[in-house]
């Protein structure tokens, strides 16, 4: 189920993206969970809510990396 706020995310996103970061993540999980809703739109046996936090990581990787400090920080 989409998260209404960044507070709701897993913990394992609030506590290690920076604030934009877990906005990109919430708006995106959202929009993988609705163009996802049938299990033929998505790839091999994945549920949808592992396609659609799949798809956030991918955008929130679009913009952010992980440096050597372990941090995520937005790419140049």
């Amino acid at each position: 189920m989409p998260y209404k706020s960044i507070q709701d995310l897993p913990d394992s996103v609030r506590e290690h993206l920076p604030d934009h970061a877990q906005e990109i993540y919430k708006e995106a999980f959202a929009s993988g969970w609705r163009e996802h809703a049938h299990a033929e739109e998505r790839r091999d046996s994945a549920s949808r809510e592992e396609t659609a936090h799949k798809i956030a990581w991918a955008a929130v990787k679009h913009t952010y990396e992980k440096g050597d400090d372990g941090r995520w920080h937005r790419k140049s």
